[in-house]
Protein backbone atom coordinates (compact mmCIF):
# COMPACT_ATOMS: atom_id res chain seq x y z
CA UNK A 1 0.00 0.00 0.00
CA UNK A 2 1.59 3.40 -0.84
CA UNK A 3 2.44 5.95 2.11
CA UNK A 4 1.09 9.71 0.87
CA UNK A 5 4.12 11.87 1.17
CA UNK A 6 4.65 13.43 4.63
CA UNK A 7 5.90 16.66 3.25
CA UNK A 8 2.45 17.30 1.68
CA UNK A 9 0.42 16.35 4.32
CA UNK A 10 1.89 19.27 6.45
CA UNK A 11 1.64 21.49 3.45
CA UNK A 12 -1.94 20.99 3.10
CA UNK A 13 -2.56 21.37 6.83
CA UNK A 14 -3.85 24.83 8.14
CA UNK A 15 -1.19 27.42 9.67
CA UNK A 16 -2.18 27.93 13.40
CA UNK A 17 0.62 30.59 13.21
CA UNK A 18 -1.12 32.99 10.91
CA UNK A 19 -1.96 36.17 12.21
CA UNK A 20 -4.65 36.72 9.89
CA UNK A 21 -7.54 33.55 9.02
CA UNK A 22 -7.22 31.83 5.79
CA UNK A 23 -9.60 33.09 3.22
CA UNK A 24 -12.82 31.17 2.54
CA UNK A 25 -10.88 29.80 -0.91
CA UNK A 26 -8.58 27.30 -1.26
CA UNK A 27 -5.05 29.32 -1.88
CA UNK A 28 -1.44 27.81 -1.28
CA UNK A 29 -0.03 28.81 1.50
CA UNK A 30 3.21 30.21 -0.37
CA UNK A 31 2.99 32.41 -3.34
CA UNK A 32 5.79 33.27 -5.43
CA UNK A 33 7.53 36.64 -6.16
CA UNK A 34 6.33 36.57 -9.54
CA UNK A 35 2.42 36.41 -8.34
CA UNK A 36 2.87 39.09 -6.11
CA UNK A 37 4.36 41.84 -8.69
CA UNK A 38 2.19 40.60 -10.91
CA UNK A 39 -1.83 39.69 -9.26
CA UNK A 40 -3.89 40.45 -12.30
CA UNK A 41 -2.00 37.38 -14.01
CA UNK A 42 -1.89 35.37 -10.95
CA UNK A 43 -5.00 32.45 -10.82
CA UNK A 44 -4.98 32.68 -6.93
CA UNK A 45 -6.16 36.94 -7.48
CA UNK A 46 -9.29 37.58 -6.17
CA UNK A 47 -10.64 40.46 -8.58
CA UNK A 48 -10.92 44.00 -6.65
CA UNK A 49 -14.55 45.15 -6.51
CA UNK A 50 -16.17 48.03 -7.94
CA UNK A 51 -15.69 50.22 -5.00
CA UNK A 52 -12.04 49.46 -4.48
CA UNK A 53 -11.34 50.17 -8.49
CA UNK A 54 -13.65 53.80 -8.16
CA UNK A 55 -11.25 54.50 -4.99
CA UNK A 56 -8.08 53.99 -6.65
CA UNK A 57 -9.30 56.24 -9.89
CA UNK A 58 -10.25 58.88 -7.69
CA UNK A 59 -6.61 58.88 -5.91
CA UNK A 60 -4.97 58.62 -9.56
CA UNK A 61 -7.29 61.72 -10.82
CA UNK A 62 -6.34 63.82 -7.50
CA UNK A 63 -2.53 63.01 -8.20
CA UNK A 64 -2.44 63.66 -11.78
CA UNK A 65 -3.68 67.25 -10.80
CA UNK A 66 -0.65 68.14 -8.79
CA UNK A 67 1.79 70.12 -10.44
CA UNK A 68 5.84 69.44 -11.27
CA UNK A 69 7.00 71.66 -8.35
CA UNK A 70 4.40 69.46 -6.25
CA UNK A 71 5.82 66.34 -7.11
CA UNK A 72 9.45 67.07 -6.73
CA UNK A 73 8.79 68.51 -3.02
CA UNK A 74 7.63 65.24 -1.96
CA UNK A 75 3.92 65.94 -1.45
CA UNK A 76 1.00 63.82 -3.02
CA UNK A 77 -2.70 64.00 -2.77
CA UNK A 78 -3.91 62.04 -0.15
CA UNK A 79 -1.18 63.94 2.11
CA UNK A 80 -3.13 67.47 1.00
CA UNK A 81 -6.79 65.74 1.06
CA UNK A 82 -5.33 65.01 5.25
CA UNK A 83 -4.32 68.17 5.98
CA UNK A 84 -7.40 70.33 3.91
CA UNK A 85 -9.88 68.14 6.56
CA UNK A 86 -8.03 68.38 9.14
CA UNK A 87 -10.06 71.28 10.66
CA UNK A 88 -13.39 69.64 10.23
CA UNK A 89 -12.58 65.96 11.68
CA UNK A 90 -9.81 66.38 14.00
CA UNK A 91 -9.79 62.16 15.04
CA UNK A 92 -9.07 61.07 11.72
CA UNK A 93 -5.89 59.23 12.15
CA UNK A 94 -2.72 60.58 10.42
CA UNK A 95 -1.18 59.27 7.19
CA UNK A 96 2.07 57.32 8.57
CA UNK A 97 5.22 57.35 6.36
CA UNK A 98 6.79 53.83 5.33
CA UNK A 99 8.63 54.37 8.72
CA UNK A 100 5.94 54.92 11.10
CA UNK A 101 6.50 58.26 11.61
CA UNK A 102 3.65 61.24 10.21
CA UNK A 103 4.55 63.01 7.35
CA UNK A 104 5.68 65.85 7.31
CA UNK A 105 4.15 68.73 5.02
CA UNK A 106 7.32 70.74 3.25
CA UNK A 107 5.84 74.06 2.29
CA UNK A 108 8.56 75.60 -0.25
CA UNK A 109 7.75 79.07 -1.65
CA UNK A 110 7.03 78.96 -5.77
CA UNK A 111 8.87 82.49 -6.17
CA UNK A 112 12.55 83.57 -4.47
CA UNK A 113 13.22 86.89 -5.51
CA UNK A 114 17.15 87.79 -4.51
CA UNK A 115 17.37 90.43 -2.56
CA UNK A 116 19.36 92.54 -5.33
CA UNK A 117 18.93 92.64 -8.77
CA UNK A 118 22.78 92.57 -9.20
CA UNK A 119 22.90 89.27 -7.87
CA UNK A 120 21.41 87.93 -11.01
CA UNK A 121 24.65 88.98 -12.92
CA UNK A 122 26.24 86.96 -10.54
CA UNK A 123 27.99 83.65 -11.49
CA UNK A 124 26.51 80.97 -10.24
CA UNK A 125 23.32 82.80 -9.16
CA UNK A 126 20.16 79.86 -8.45
CA UNK A 127 16.48 80.71 -8.86
CA UNK A 128 13.77 78.77 -7.20
CA UNK A 129 11.90 76.99 -9.51
CA UNK A 130 8.99 78.62 -11.18
CA UNK A 131 10.57 81.86 -11.20
CA UNK A 132 9.99 84.00 -13.85
CA UNK A 133 12.83 86.51 -14.62
CA UNK A 134 11.88 89.67 -17.23
CA UNK A 135 14.81 91.51 -17.86
CA UNK A 136 14.04 94.56 -20.07
CA UNK A 137 16.41 95.08 -22.91
CA UNK A 138 18.02 98.49 -22.69
CA UNK A 139 17.32 101.08 -25.14
CA UNK A 140 19.87 102.93 -27.25
CA UNK A 141 21.35 106.10 -25.79
CA UNK A 142 19.77 109.60 -26.73
CA UNK A 143 21.54 111.74 -29.23
CA UNK A 144 20.83 114.65 -27.38
CA UNK A 145 20.97 118.22 -29.36
CA UNK A 146 23.36 116.25 -31.71
CA UNK A 147 22.38 114.96 -34.56
CA UNK A 148 24.44 112.05 -36.62
CA UNK A 149 25.98 113.13 -39.68
CA UNK A 150 28.27 111.08 -42.09
CA UNK A 151 31.75 113.44 -41.68
CA UNK A 152 31.87 113.26 -37.86
CA UNK A 153 32.53 111.27 -34.80
CA UNK A 154 29.50 111.17 -32.30
CA UNK A 155 29.66 111.78 -29.00
CA UNK A 156 28.06 108.19 -28.65
CA UNK A 157 30.15 106.30 -30.04
CA UNK A 158 32.63 107.35 -27.63
CA UNK A 159 30.82 107.06 -24.69
CA UNK A 160 30.01 103.46 -25.88
CA UNK A 161 33.49 102.70 -26.32
CA UNK A 162 34.24 104.02 -22.89
CA UNK A 163 31.43 101.42 -21.67
CA UNK A 164 32.15 98.54 -23.74
CA UNK A 165 35.73 99.18 -21.86
CA UNK A 166 34.45 98.89 -18.32
CA UNK A 167 32.07 95.97 -19.30
CA UNK A 168 33.85 93.70 -21.77
CA UNK A 169 31.95 91.00 -21.88
CA UNK A 170 29.75 89.22 -23.87
CA UNK A 171 26.90 89.51 -22.22
CA UNK A 172 26.55 93.17 -21.64
CA UNK A 173 27.17 93.94 -25.45
CA UNK A 174 24.14 91.36 -25.87
CA UNK A 175 22.02 93.72 -24.11
CA UNK A 176 23.61 97.14 -25.76
CA UNK A 177 23.30 95.78 -29.14
CA UNK A 178 21.08 98.96 -30.21
CA UNK A 179 24.73 101.70 -29.08
CA UNK A 180 27.06 98.94 -30.72
CA UNK A 181 25.27 99.05 -33.81
CA UNK A 182 24.24 102.45 -33.91
CA UNK A 183 28.05 103.36 -32.96
CA UNK A 184 29.57 101.14 -35.68
CA UNK A 185 27.05 103.09 -38.22
CA UNK A 186 27.98 106.02 -37.27
CA UNK A 187 31.82 105.28 -37.74
CA UNK A 188 31.46 103.42 -40.81
CA UNK A 189 29.79 106.93 -42.65
CA UNK A 190 32.58 108.86 -41.40
CA UNK A 191 35.16 106.36 -43.36
CA UNK A 192 33.44 106.61 -46.51
CA UNK A 193 34.03 110.24 -45.81
CA UNK A 194 38.02 109.71 -44.72
CA UNK A 195 38.22 107.54 -47.63
CA UNK A 196 38.04 110.65 -49.95
CA UNK A 197 40.82 112.18 -48.45
CA UNK A 198 42.84 109.68 -48.28
CA UNK A 199 42.19 108.91 -52.15
CA UNK A 200 43.02 112.73 -52.60
CA UNK A 201 45.80 112.82 -50.68
CA UNK A 202 47.43 109.70 -52.34
CA UNK A 203 46.39 108.91 -55.74
CA UNK A 204 47.68 105.14 -55.20
CA UNK A 205 45.21 104.47 -52.95
CA UNK A 206 42.13 102.65 -54.93
CA UNK A 207 38.86 102.98 -53.82
CA UNK A 208 37.68 99.78 -51.72
CA UNK A 209 34.69 98.90 -50.03
CA UNK A 210 34.25 99.21 -46.36
CA UNK A 211 34.40 96.01 -45.40
CA UNK A 212 38.13 95.66 -47.14
CA UNK A 213 39.37 98.69 -44.28
CA UNK A 214 37.63 98.31 -41.49
CA UNK A 215 38.68 95.96 -38.73
CA UNK A 216 36.38 93.95 -36.89
CA UNK A 217 35.80 94.66 -33.11
CA UNK A 218 36.60 90.88 -32.10
CA UNK A 219 39.97 90.24 -30.60
CA UNK A 220 41.83 86.81 -31.15
CA UNK A 221 42.29 85.25 -27.93
CA UNK A 222 43.29 82.17 -29.10
CA UNK A 223 47.06 82.99 -27.81
CA UNK A 224 46.75 85.66 -25.73
CA UNK A 225 46.65 86.00 -21.42
CA UNK A 226 43.94 88.70 -22.28
CA UNK A 227 41.06 86.34 -22.84
CA UNK A 228 38.81 89.70 -23.02
CA UNK A 229 36.58 89.85 -26.46
CA UNK A 230 36.31 92.75 -27.57
CA UNK A 231 38.77 95.47 -28.83
CA UNK A 232 37.60 99.17 -27.20
CA UNK A 233 38.14 100.70 -30.03
CA UNK A 234 37.17 101.50 -33.98
CA UNK A 235 40.10 101.17 -36.49
CA UNK A 236 40.52 101.11 -40.48
CA UNK A 237 44.02 101.26 -42.39
CA UNK A 238 44.17 101.77 -46.16
CA UNK A 239 46.61 100.74 -48.57
CA UNK A 240 47.02 99.34 -52.09
CA UNK A 241 45.25 96.35 -51.13
CA UNK A 242 43.23 97.36 -48.36
CA UNK A 243 44.15 96.93 -44.76
CA UNK A 244 45.72 93.84 -45.76
CA UNK A 245 49.03 93.21 -48.22
CA UNK A 246 52.57 93.70 -48.33
CA UNK A 247 52.39 97.64 -49.19
CA UNK A 248 52.91 100.66 -46.29
CA UNK A 249 49.38 101.47 -45.19
CA UNK A 250 47.49 104.40 -43.27
CA UNK A 251 45.76 103.57 -39.97
CA UNK A 252 43.32 105.42 -38.13
CA UNK A 253 42.07 104.22 -34.17
CA UNK A 254 39.16 105.80 -32.68
CA UNK A 255 39.24 105.44 -28.67
CA UNK A 256 38.07 107.74 -26.30
CA UNK A 257 40.50 108.89 -23.43
CA UNK A 258 42.70 110.35 -25.62
CA UNK A 259 44.11 107.04 -27.27
CA UNK A 260 42.80 108.11 -30.81
CA UNK A 261 45.85 107.35 -32.68
CA UNK A 262 46.53 108.25 -36.55
CA UNK A 263 49.85 106.81 -38.14
CA UNK A 264 51.15 104.13 -40.63
CA UNK A 265 53.81 102.44 -42.45
CA UNK A 266 55.08 99.30 -42.30
CA UNK A 267 54.92 97.28 -39.14
CA UNK A 268 57.03 94.06 -38.67
CA UNK A 269 57.40 93.21 -42.25
CA UNK A 270 58.36 89.85 -43.86
CA UNK A 271 62.41 88.95 -43.90
CA UNK A 272 62.41 89.79 -47.71
CA UNK A 273 60.67 93.38 -47.59
CA UNK A 274 63.34 94.57 -44.31
CA UNK A 275 65.97 93.14 -45.91
CA UNK A 276 65.34 95.61 -48.94
CA UNK A 277 64.77 97.98 -46.48
CA UNK A 278 67.97 97.69 -44.17
CA UNK A 279 69.92 97.41 -47.76
CA UNK A 280 68.45 101.07 -48.57
CA UNK A 281 69.00 103.00 -45.73
CA UNK A 282 72.92 101.22 -46.10
CA UNK A 283 73.21 102.41 -49.33
CA UNK A 284 71.74 105.81 -49.46
CA UNK A 285 70.45 106.75 -45.50
CA UNK A 286 69.96 110.22 -46.97
CA UNK A 287 66.67 109.22 -48.40
CA UNK A 288 64.83 108.49 -45.75
CA UNK A 289 66.23 110.93 -43.53
CA UNK A 290 65.31 113.55 -45.91
CA UNK A 291 61.08 112.20 -45.77
CA UNK A 292 62.00 112.18 -41.96
CA UNK A 293 62.82 115.80 -41.76
CA UNK A 294 60.10 117.54 -43.62
CA UNK A 295 58.77 120.10 -41.91
CA UNK A 296 54.61 118.57 -41.64
CA UNK A 297 56.34 115.10 -40.50
CA UNK A 298 58.10 116.79 -37.94
CA UNK A 299 54.99 119.23 -36.62
CA UNK A 300 52.46 115.81 -36.98
CA UNK A 301 54.94 113.22 -35.59
CA UNK A 302 57.85 114.53 -33.93
CA UNK A 303 56.60 117.40 -31.68
CA UNK A 304 57.99 120.23 -34.14
CA UNK A 305 61.94 119.05 -33.51
CA UNK A 306 64.61 121.09 -35.05
CA UNK A 307 65.79 120.55 -38.73
CA UNK A 308 68.77 118.76 -37.89
CA UNK A 309 69.11 114.89 -39.08
CA UNK A 310 70.42 113.14 -36.19
CA UNK A 311 67.33 114.93 -33.73
CA UNK A 312 65.29 113.88 -35.90
CA UNK A 313 66.69 109.81 -36.92
CA UNK A 314 66.60 109.66 -32.60
CA UNK A 315 63.07 111.03 -32.49
CA UNK A 316 61.80 108.56 -35.32
CA UNK A 317 63.88 105.81 -33.75
CA UNK A 318 61.91 106.02 -30.27
CA UNK A 319 58.27 105.90 -31.91
CA UNK A 320 56.52 103.67 -29.58
CA UNK A 321 55.82 100.54 -32.40
CA UNK A 322 59.37 101.22 -33.97
CA UNK A 323 61.70 101.45 -30.11
CA UNK A 324 59.38 98.16 -28.72
CA UNK A 325 60.71 95.91 -31.61
CA UNK A 326 64.21 97.16 -32.42
CA UNK A 327 66.65 94.55 -32.32
CA UNK A 328 69.36 94.49 -29.05
CA UNK A 329 72.23 94.40 -31.15
CA UNK A 330 73.26 94.94 -34.48
CA UNK A 331 71.48 92.63 -37.62
CA UNK A 332 73.52 90.11 -39.51
CA UNK A 333 75.88 91.65 -42.04
CA UNK A 334 76.39 94.65 -40.23
CA UNK A 335 78.63 96.09 -38.00
CA UNK A 336 77.92 97.98 -34.81
CA UNK A 337 79.95 101.53 -35.56
CA UNK A 338 77.96 101.47 -38.78
CA UNK A 339 76.97 104.89 -38.83
CA UNK A 340 73.26 104.66 -38.96
CA UNK A 341 72.98 101.66 -36.76
CA UNK A 342 70.12 102.80 -35.08
CA UNK A 343 67.96 102.88 -38.32
CA UNK A 344 69.31 99.38 -39.09
CA UNK A 345 68.39 98.26 -35.94
CA UNK A 346 64.81 98.71 -36.13
CA UNK A 347 62.40 96.03 -37.24
CA UNK A 348 59.23 98.43 -37.92
CA UNK A 349 59.00 101.63 -39.94
CA UNK A 350 55.90 103.61 -38.77
CA UNK A 351 54.84 107.19 -37.66
CA UNK A 352 52.05 107.59 -35.89
CA UNK A 353 50.36 110.62 -33.61
CA UNK A 354 47.75 110.12 -30.62
CA UNK A 355 44.83 112.82 -30.99
CA UNK A 356 42.28 114.01 -28.14
CA UNK A 357 38.77 113.76 -28.44
CA UNK A 358 38.23 117.12 -28.97
CA UNK A 359 40.02 116.53 -32.33
CA UNK A 360 37.98 113.95 -33.13
CA UNK A 361 34.63 114.41 -32.53
CA UNK A 362 32.62 117.42 -33.72
CA UNK A 363 32.97 118.95 -37.15
CA UNK A 364 36.28 119.81 -37.46
CA UNK A 365 37.38 115.99 -36.96
CA UNK A 366 37.55 114.66 -40.01
CA UNK A 367 39.67 117.82 -41.28
CA UNK A 368 42.41 117.53 -38.80
CA UNK A 369 42.51 113.55 -39.73
CA UNK A 370 42.72 113.97 -42.95
CA UNK A 371 45.73 116.96 -42.50
CA UNK A 372 47.81 114.28 -40.77
CA UNK A 373 47.49 111.74 -43.09
CA UNK A 374 48.51 114.01 -45.99
CA UNK A 375 51.38 114.62 -44.24
CA UNK A 376 52.23 110.87 -43.98
CA UNK A 377 52.52 110.82 -47.73
CA UNK A 378 55.67 111.24 -48.30
CA UNK A 379 57.18 108.69 -45.77
CA UNK A 380 54.32 105.75 -47.20
CA UNK A 381 55.70 106.29 -50.76
CA UNK A 382 59.20 106.31 -49.64
CA UNK A 383 58.54 102.74 -48.58
CA UNK A 384 56.28 101.49 -51.30
CA UNK A 385 59.11 102.25 -53.21
CA UNK A 386 61.62 100.16 -51.70
CA UNK A 387 59.79 97.33 -50.68
CA UNK A 388 57.19 97.47 -53.74
CA UNK A 389 58.85 99.11 -56.35
CA UNK A 390 57.23 99.58 -59.89
CA UNK A 391 59.04 99.33 -62.89
CA UNK A 392 59.12 103.20 -63.84
CA UNK A 393 60.52 103.61 -59.98
CA UNK A 394 62.89 101.61 -60.76
CA UNK A 395 64.49 103.60 -64.19
CA UNK A 396 64.11 107.12 -62.14
CA UNK A 397 65.97 105.39 -59.31
CA UNK A 398 68.68 104.11 -61.79
CA UNK A 399 68.92 107.13 -63.60
CA UNK A 400 69.57 109.56 -60.60
CA UNK A 401 71.55 107.76 -58.42
CA UNK A 402 74.16 109.26 -59.90
CA UNK A 403 72.78 113.09 -58.08
CA UNK A 404 73.11 111.04 -54.92
CA UNK A 405 75.93 111.71 -52.43
CA UNK A 406 76.83 109.51 -49.41
CA UNK A 407 77.41 112.76 -47.20
CA UNK A 408 73.90 114.59 -47.88
CA UNK A 409 73.19 115.20 -44.73
CA UNK A 410 69.36 115.64 -44.79
CA UNK A 411 68.63 118.92 -45.68
CA UNK A 412 65.29 119.58 -48.25
CA UNK A 413 66.85 121.01 -51.40
CA UNK A 414 63.23 120.49 -53.27
CA UNK A 415 63.90 116.55 -54.11
CA UNK A 416 62.52 114.26 -51.88
CA UNK A 417 64.46 111.44 -53.13
CA UNK A 418 62.05 109.97 -54.77
CA UNK A 419 58.70 111.59 -53.79
CA UNK A 420 57.00 113.64 -55.59
CA UNK A 421 55.58 116.77 -54.48
CA UNK A 422 52.41 116.08 -56.25
CA UNK A 423 51.65 112.74 -53.93
CA UNK A 424 51.32 115.80 -51.19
Amino acid sequence: MVRKSTKSAISSAPRSSSKRPPPEKATPTRQSKRAKATPAKSPYFDPASDEDIAESQSKSAEASNLSDYEHESGRDASTDAEEEDSNEDEDKPTKQTSRGRPAKRTTLPLHKKPANDKELWMQGAKLAPGTQLIIKKPKARDTGDTPYSDDTIHPNTMFFLADLAANNERQWLKLHDLDYRASLQDFTTFLEKLSDKVIEADETVPELPIKDIIFRIYRDVRFSKDQTPYKTHFSAAWSRTGRKGPYAAYYVQIQPGGESFVGGGLWQPDAQPLTLLRREIDRKPHKLKRVLTDARVRKAFFGGVADDATKVVKAFTNQTSNKSTALKKCPKGYDSDHKDIELLRLRSFTLGSKMSDEEVIGAKGLERIAEVIASMVPFITYLNNVVMPDDDDDDASESGSSEDTEGDNGSDDGNNGGVGEDDI
